[in-house]
C-alpha cells in the first residue's frame, strides 16, 4: 500500500511562449470523482499527447525530485511534488515497483498501469531549465499513466493497494530500458508489445520499431524521442 497526495489543475499559459498547458497542478483537499478520462476538475491543453482513456491519471514518484533538484540546482526550489503535472504523488513507489497491467485500488476506483509518461518540452519552459525533459527521458524518471477500469471517488488521504499483480509482465523500468535500448532483440520487443494491459498507442510504436529493425538489420536504428517543442508560428 502507498499513501498518496492528489493534484489537479486547469489550463494556464507558459511563462515564455504563452502556449497553454495543464502542467500547473494544485493540491486537492477534498474527495474527487474519477472518470474514465481523469479526475473531475483536471484539464489537459494538448489532447493529442496528453489525456484520454489511456492517459487518464498520471503518477510521479516523489523520490525522483531530489535527484532532479541535485542535477538542476537552479530549479531546486520549484521541484516539489505536483510540479511536474502529476495527479498522484507517492513516496513509496517507483517504476521498478509496478508492472504493465498491474491493477490497483484507489478509493472506490480501480486503475491499471499501462504506459510511461513521455516527457514534454513544456517541462523545460515551466522550470526555465533547458535539458530537464531530456534528462527525465534519458534516466527513465518518467512516472506512469493509468487507465481507469472502474470509476469511483478518491480522497487525498487514500492509499493505493495492489489488487491484481501482473506477475508475468515486465516492470515499467524493465519495459522502458528495453524500449530505449539501441538494438533490442526482436523477440523481446514483440513480447513487450503483446503484454496484456499495455496502452494501445505504445504497443503500436513498439511494433513499428520491431518492423523497422527487422527490415533494416544493417542500419543504425532511429532513437526513441520525447515530445519536442514545435516550431513557433
Amino acid at each position: 500500500m502507498a499513501k498518496i497526495s492528489l493534484f489537479v489543475g486547469g489550463i494556464r499559459p507558459l511563462p515564455e511562449s504563452g502556449r497553454p498547458t495543464g502542467i500547473y497542478k494544485q493540491p486537492v483537499t477534498a474527495p474527487l470523482d474519477l472518470g474514465r478520462e481523469g479526475f473531475v476538475g483536471d484539464q489537459q491543453a494538448d489532447r493529442r499527447v496528453h489525456g484520454g482513456p489511456e492517459k487518464a491519471v498520471h503518477l510521479y514518484p516523489a523520490s525522483h525530485y531530489p535527484r532532479l533538484a541535485a542535477h538542476f540546482p537552479g530549479a531546486a526550489a520549484q521541484l516539489v511534488p505536483g510540479s511536474l503535472g502529476e495527479n498522484i504523488s507517492v513516496a513509496d513507489l517507483a517504476e521498478n515497483d509496478v508492472r504493465i497491467g498491474d491493477i490497483w485500488q484507489l478509493g472506490s476506483a480501480r486503475l491499471q498501469v499501462c504506459q510511461p509518461r513521455n516527457p514534454c518540452w513544456k517541462i523545460d519552459e515551466r522550470f526555465a531549465t533547458d535539458g530537464m525533459a531530456a534528462f527525465i527521458a534519458e534516466h527513465r524518471l518518467t512516472g506512469w499513466y493509468w487507465r481507469v477500469l472502474q470509476t469511483g471517488r478518491v480522497a487525498p488521504d487514500d492509499q493505493l493497494q495492489l489488487l491484481q499483480p501482473a506477475t508475468t509482465a515486465p516492470t515499467l523500468a524493465e519495459a522502458m530500458q528495453l524500449w530505449q535500448s539501441h538494438r533490442p532483440a526482436l523477440a523481446d520487443l514483440e513480447r513487450l508489445a503483446a503484454t496484456p494491459g499495455i496502452a494501445e498507442h505504445w504497443r503500436q510504436k513498439i511494433e513499428q520499431r520491431a518492423r523497422w529493425l527487422r527490415d533494416n538489420s544493417g542500419s543504425a536504428p532511429p532513437p526513441t524521442t520525447f515530445h519536442v517543442k514545435p516550431e513557433q508560428a
